[in-house]
């Protein structure tokens, strides 16, 4: 029952610490977005689409509404579905999605602080150094640039996994080995990069730790791995099988080229973006908040506490050993293809060919450090106040609160109408970006939650080629060809923002008013208007 009452204390100062670094989003997250981000929009979008369809047609899953006709538009991004069934019961209640994603991301972060927390807790005993590694894990510089992309947030089930590792190795049972498997499939169900991530991270602990289970030991633990990768394997068939679709029929591969442009620096892992670090050396070179991966001064120290006191405790070497070179993996391969690794990765390993951003692999490097911390700060175990000290402030070195956020004031009532539209119905938003400028359709993308109706226009990691063939045409609207290349390709309805068009926008109006094949049904706020294509 004690053990029980300190966890949900824990669990209370992880939320309030998710609070805090997220501030003032629990204010009024109902109206505070990061829509400024074309991603935070597509995620919003993405969860709110796993709640509408799971219930409906769950079989279809995939068959997202946007990039029509394109099929398995949802494959061209992440799945957030384990993010999106969190906060389901909340958008069946009517929640909008920003609100849903503004409560799941406060709850990501809380979950993950609450993970780093067990993992060190259950392998030292001690609360506070499990509070430090908690934090620094949820709440860091690279974390803490991510608000926009929610499956960034929801990496608890990283940590869980490596202590899953870790039983089996140690202790080996069947019970480990099928939770292990629960926390790869928690992490595939929300990120492909998650479960590469978490695939390498395994076979580290396993070869690292050899010397730990071959042998006899050999005949138990390794049918338990076997069915820890069987397991997995089957359960995650319905989100890979969508994926492996997409990169056949939509050529949906990355190429090394494209990993090279998405990968970190030596000089991000000297950068911050913390307040007091901004407001001190790091202000002067930190350029790109993705690729930012400095851990903190105190978790710096604390890992060679943990390192040098490895090297007097013997007991200690095999897991710091393990750490250590999950850290060194994590930062080599967010190198890219600045070094030779990833390609022979990328070579052998076929769902690293679905990864563009090898930056984040930093997340690697993230995970073995907080977690050497915790290790390191169980030295000072009978100093409570120094390890107290401590752990305010590392959230003291990543805080970057308070945000400025975007306000949110709901999706125009205009959209609703298509829901109740009869027929079939096929929207085209105007403008209709070109590919270069397509981030421009995520306002789109997020406004189709009011009525889920096929929609043209798109955003995502992956635009497929059909919208290019599309955006090329549909560009030069209102000029007959565009109006006819939309009717051929199925358009029923459009929805034109008069204020987007860079040429006069009036003239736009009464060009498409003179026009018998197009009704207007409706005006809207900033004179947004809806009208009905004929044949």
């Amino acid at each position: 029952m004690r053990i029980v009452r300190r966890r949900a204390t824990i669990g209370a100062i992880c939320l309030l610490l998710a609070v805090l670094h997220t501030w003032p989003l629990a204010a009024n997250p109902g109206r505070h977005s990061r829509n400024d981000n074309g991603d935070a929009q597509l995620n919003e979008w993405i969860m709110a689409w796993v709640a509408h369809q799971l219930p409906r047609d769950p079989a279809h899953l995939f068959e997202a509404n946007i990039f029509y006709p394109a099929h398995d538009a949802l494959a061209f991004s992440e799945p957030l579905i384990v993010p999106a069934l969190l906060g389901a019961p909340l958008a069946w209640l009517g929640a909008s999605p920003v609100l849903v994603y503004n409560l799941m991301l406060i709850a990501g972060f809380a979950l993950t602080a609450f993970a780093g927390y067990l993992l060190i807790e259950s392998w030292t005993g001690d609360p506070i150094a499990g509070l430090l590694t908690g934090s620094t894990f949820a709440f860091n510089t690279h974390t803490l640039t991510r608000l926009a992309h929610i499956q960034g947030i929801h990496i608890y089930g990283l940590p869980l996994a490596l202590l899953m590792t870790d039983r089996l190795i140690r202790d080996g049972s069947w019970r480990h080995a099928l939770l292990l498997a629960g926390c790869v499939v928690v992490l595939a169900y929300t990120s492909g990069y998650l479960v590469v991530f978490a695939t390498v991270m395994v076979a580290i602990a396993v070869i690292v730790r050899w010397r730990e289970w071959w042998g006899p030991r050999a005949r138990t633990v390794v049918p338990l791995f076997v069915l820890a990768a069987a397991v997995t394997t089957i359960a995650v068939l319905p989100v890979y099988l969508p994926y492996r679709r997409v990169a056949e029929t939509q050529h949906m591969v990355r190429t090394l080229d494209i990993v090279r442009d998405y990968s970190a620096t030596p000089k991000g892992y000297l950068a911050s973006a913390g307040r007091m670090h901004m407001a001190t050396w790091s202000g002067s070179f930190f350029k790109d908040p993705v690729d930012s991966f400095f851990p903190g001064v105190v978790v710096l120290v604390l890992t060679v506490v943990a390192l040098v006191a490895a090297l007097r405790r013997r007991e200690w070497r095999p897991r710091v050993l393990m750490l250590t070179a999950i850290a060194a993996a994590g930062f080599v391969l967010s190198l890219g293809t600045a070094t030779p690794v990833y390609g022979w990765l990328f070579a052998v390993f076929p769902p690293m060919q679905g990864l563009r951003a090898a930056a984040r692999f930093g997340n690697l490097f993230l995970l073995g450090t907080a977690v050497l911390a915790g290790v390191g700060l169980t030295v000072w175990r009978g100093k409570r106040w120094i390890a107290i000290a401590l752990v305010v402030l590392v959230n003291l070195e990543a805080l970057r609160a308070p945000f400025e956020y975007r306000d949110f004031t709901g999706i125009p009532g205009i959209y609703r109408m298509l829901a109740d539209e009869p027929g079939p119905v096929v929207l085209a938003e105007q403008p209709f970006y070109p590919r270069f400028a397509v981030f421009e359709n995520a306002p789109y993308v997020l406004a189709s939650t009011a009525h889920w109706r096929p929609l043209m226009n798109g955003y995502s990691g992956y635009t497929p080629e059909s919208y290019q063939r599309y955006a090329d045409l549909f560009w030069y609207f209102p000029e007959e060809s565009a109006i006819q290349a939309m009717k051929d390709a199925g358009v029923t309805h459009v929805m034109l923002h008069p204020h987007a068009f860079n040429r006069d926008a009036d003239l736009v109006v009464q060009r498409v008013s003179k026009r018998t094949d197009m009704n207007l049904l409706a005006v809207g706020p900033g004179g947004i208007r809806l009208y009905r294509l004929k044949r």
